[in-house]
């Protein structure tokens, strides 16, 4: 370690001071450079007759070079006084040469900003300004303290959702981040604190003014001593005559981004357009605003186009003024050598000086005019770049969580894996989107990530601060659902196993939806297999452990007809149909057969219309079951089959009913059997057969023998009134009062003993037999407020009307009144009732009357038996949805003017 103390006092011009350094420091030559926005950098080449200064007590230490005013001639004491210090911290040093009374070194004095650029960071800055992004850096990571910096704004900058520090030094981020918003900084010396000062500004409040300097060639007959300026030069060039700026923001996908501005408002010595797109921000902003919002579009054009225009006048010269720095605006005095623009004023922008012991000191500077419209704005330095993807993970708030952490946008929180920083859990990011396959409106292909999920991060542009989610991806602790293991199928499965899989395996192909809910509920296709992969099945398979139910408003075609390869139409039901025409021409044949036989014949116009109206094509919502082979119904307990108007069963050959215990046949009106060829047996092996005509007669009528046999027991034929047996004329009459037999032939009488006694009659207790009277159907056609509404429909008044059933007879005819009411009409039965008002010929138009409620008839079972009911009243309360709606009758209005 050095043992040669400093001399307490030197001579020379400039000082050279290093911290914990006692070895006198004789300065023999310094180069600087110091620039706006750059860390200064001063070489400094000095001699000291200490031979054993070490890079350990040079390096990383405070140090000063003062500069001092030349000391003026004259009579006393003559002190040099300082005039400028520049602080810093040595960044390096070097060992040049040596001889038996001095060694010669150098060092680099800078400001301990520029150690900022051996920091290098990839981390992520979340709801913060630049400013406070650039503070948190300066106090956080590299432990700089509030006098050690200072912020001299005057723009409010609004915090961003994310900036992203990524393969970049600290110095160079920072810069980066003040020069795209128009911040440029100085250095200054504490002389109190011995420290260096970085000062951020925004703005021509933040120039050093004051600073006057005369034009005077450097010699000592004309200087007289005095800080002067020479070798003045301006240079000019043409530059962009307006800046537009255009961005995206998806957050408001269909704003105007366009933003345009000419700072110099129209000036001629400019020309063309500089169109710069996705400078990030969110706003537009107001282009006609001389101080647009901070980082809006219009503020990012303004600042683009001032730094244009920064290098539209260029401005250089030389002087010898040691207190010059970067920041000041010098204003030069002189004749006609003197310029304009040093005249009025230029800001320095840079700057490089030196002196040596056999030199003068000398500052070759630059800079720009000094405008109130157009402030210096730094170049900011390229943006890095973001090429191809980052990895990340997705994050939620909730640990553990099933389900995906998304936001009302569908975006979400990623964790950045090169990002060090402890965030607040399912905080790590702004909400990032997520690129999708398809996407639109509401609609699009969307499967939530859950957190831990790994996922690939691109970026918009390249740009760091734009991050999107390109892609998901498996690893180690999410493994692939799809693998060597099972390389034949395609598997989309979510994480509660809700599947889609498609197996492409030749011969075996099969598709699977799935989902766990109610035990499991599946749609199987193709060659069906199990867990374990063996074969189970073929075809397709709907299956589930819960409800099911298959709904078709139009209509449901169910069929086993052949159609291979779907070589067809989906609803060719042709083959059903013959099936059913076929069925049709049998009951037509057989029910002509019974009608001549006088047996009722079947409701053929039913079926007819059933097979060509509703059926055929499936015009209406039917449900058509068709199967060339066969068909079978089984229920384990119950099987109903039921119809609101007719029941039709056909069959070619047999048809066969089993019943294991009873069988009931329910007929509202009339049954009619008819066979056409080999009869009809009724056996009951066990139990009596009974057949009643409970409140009308029974005729049993045959062409040939009729037998009534007792095997084991007697046969009674009772009437309550008569009995006649006739054959071939001859009869025998029975009534309470006699017996009366005749014949036109022989009478015998054969027996083995004939006998007579007093007259005796037997009574027998006959049966009563319950009488059900047909229940009626009433209703009345009107329309709310009828009252009120027919008074001023004078068209209605006095038309007349007629009420007709589904089979077209006359129910009821006549005017309608002025109470705009008919006549209750009165059914045996259900019917559908059509009503026809006018005289002239009416053109068809069907209006719905039925509710669009579920509605139930314990609407009409609750009523009085003389209640009126109207159409009104077969909704719920206060539901007038199945009235005459104000439509259906524009449209009657309509109907008359027609007529």
């Amino acid at each position: 370690m050095s043992s040669v103390k400093s001399l307490l006092f030197s001579h020379n011009h400039h000082l050279l001071s290093v911290k914990g350094c006692e070895a006198g420091l004789d300065v023999l030559a310094f180069e600087g450079d110091e620039a706006l926005s750059q860390p200064f950098r001063y070489r400094i080449e000095f001699t000291s007759a200490d031979h054993a200064i070490s890079k350990e007590m040079m390096l990383m230490k405070a140090a000063s070079l003062t500069l001092q005013a030349p000391v003026a001639q004259g009579f006393g004491i003559n002190v040099q006084q300082p005039v400028r210090v520049i602080q810093g911290v040595v960044t390096g040093f070097e060992r040049l040469s040596t001889s038996r009374d001095e060694t010669h070194y150098a060092l680099t004095l800078q400001p301990r900003l520029a150690l900022l650029n051996r920091s290098h960071q990839n981390a992520i800055y979340q709801d913060q300004s630049v400013p406070q992004i650039v503070e948190k850096i300066l106090r956080e990571r590299h432990g700089l303290r509030g006098q050690d910096f200072l912020f001299s704004l005057t723009k409010t900058y609004p915090r961003r959702e994310q900036v992203m520090q990524y393969g970049e030094d600290d110095l160079r981020f920072i810069t980066r981040l003040l020069g795209e918003v128009g911040i440029w900084f100085r250095f200054t010396a504490d002389t109190r604190l011995h420290i260096d000062v970085a000062e951020f500004c925004d703005s021509q409040q933040g120039y050093e003014k004051g600073l006057t300097l005369p034009s005077v060639p450097p010699s000592g007959q004309q200087s007289a001593g005095v800080d002067a300026v020479w070798e003045m030069a301006c240079r000019h060039r043409v530059v962009e005559q307006q800046v537009s700026t255009r961005d995206y923001n998806y957050r408001e996908a269909t704003a105007d981004m366009n933003a345009q501005v000419d700072v110099t408002r129209g000036e001629t010595t400019t020309f063309g357009e500089a169109y710069h797109w996705g400078d990030n921000y969110l706003t537009a902003g107001n282009v006609h605003d001389r101080h647009p919002a901070p980082e809006s579009g219009a503020f990012y054009a303004r600042l683009r186009h001032e730094r244009y225009l920064n290098g539209q006048t260029r401005m250089q010269a030389t002087t010898s003024c040691p207190t010059l720095c970067p920041g000041q605006v010098l204003k030069v005095t002189g004749g006609e050598e003197v310029a304009g623009e040093f005249a009025d004023g230029v800001l320095v922008t840079a700057m490089h000086s030196h002196a040596r012991r056999d030199a003068d000191f000398a500052v070759e500077f630059a800079g720009i005019p000094d405008s109130p419209d157009v402030g210096y704005r730094p170049e900011p330095g390229a943006r890095p770049v973001m090429a191809g993807t980052l990895p990340a993970r997705v994050t939620s708030t909730r640990e553990n969580d099933t389900y995906g952490h998304i936001d009302k946008h569908g975006r979400y929180r990623v964790n950045m894996l090169f990002d060090r920083a402890r965030w607040e859990t399912g905080f790590e990011s702004l909400w990032v989107r997520q690129s999708r396959p398809y996407a639109g409106d509401t609609y699009g292909l969307h499967l939530p990530l859950l957190a831990g999920t790994e996922v690939a991060i691109g970026f918009e542009d390249g740009n760091p601060d734009r991050p999107y989610i390109a892609g998901v991806l498996h690893d180690s602790a999410h493994g692939d659902h799809v693998t060597i293991r099972n390389d034949k199928r395609n598997v989309l499965r979510t994480p509660a196993n809700n599947k889609i899989r498609l197996d492409d395996e030749r011969g075996k192909e099969h598709i699977k939806v799935s989902t766990e809910y109610g035990g499991k509920s599946q749609l199987n296709l193709g060659h069906l297999v199990d867990s374990d992969r063996q074969p189970r099945g073929e075809g397709f398979e709907l299956r589930t452990d819960s409800w099911g139910a298959i709904r078709a408003q139009k209509g449901i075609f169910i069929s086993a007809d052949g159609q291979a390869k779907a070589q067809g139409q989906v609803l060719d039901i042709e083959p059903a149909v013959s099936n059913l025409a076929e069925a049709r021409e049998q009951m037509m044949s057989i029910s002509g057969d019974a009608q001549k036989a006088t047996a009722n014949p079947a409701d053929l116009q039913a079926q007819i219309t059933l097979l060509e109206q509703q059926l055929t094509d499936l015009k209406k919502s039917v449900l058509l079951v068709s199967a060339p082979e066969g068909i079978a119904l089984t229920s384990g307990e119950h099987l109903q089959v039921s119809a609101g108007h007719n029941l039709i069963a056909t069959a070619g050959k047999n048809a066969d009913v089993s019943v294991v215990k009873n069988l009931f046949i329910g007929v509202g009106s009339a049954l009619s059997v008819f066979v056409r060829k080999l009869g009809i047996r009724l056996i009951a092996n066990q139990g009596p057969v009974q057949m009643q005509a409970q409140n009308d007669l029974m005729a049993l009528l045959a062409r040939k023998e009729i037998s009534i046999v007792s095997t084991e027991d007697e046969i009674k034929i009772i009437a309550k009134k008569k009995l006649t047996l006739n054959g071939g004329g001859s009869y025998i009459r029975l009534d309470a009062n006699a017996i009366e037999s005749a014949t036109a032939g022989e009478y015998r009488t054969k027996a083995g003993y004939y006998g007579r006694q007093e007259s005796a009659s037997e009574k027998v207790k006959m049966p009563v037999f319950p009488v059900m009277e047909p229940g009626e159907h009433s209703l009345r056609f009107a329309f709310p407020g009828a009252d009120s509404v027919s008074q001023s429909m004078n068209w209605l008044i006095n038309q007349p009307y007629s009420i007709s059933d589904s089979a077209g007879k006359i129910l009821s005819t006549g005017t309608v009144d002025t109470s705009g009411r008919f006549p209750k009409i009165v059914l045996p039965e259900s019917d559908t009732l059509n009503l026809i008002i006018g005289r002239e010929t009416w053109s068809k138009e069907e209006l719905s009357v039925s509710s669009t409620e579920d509605d139930s008839m314990e609407d009409f079972e609750d009523e009085a038996p003389d209640a009126d009911l109207h159409l009104s009243e077969m909704g719920f309360e206060d539901d007038r949805t199945s009235a005459l709606t104000e439509s259906m009758i524009s449209t009657l209005l309509s109907l008359t003017k027609d007529s």
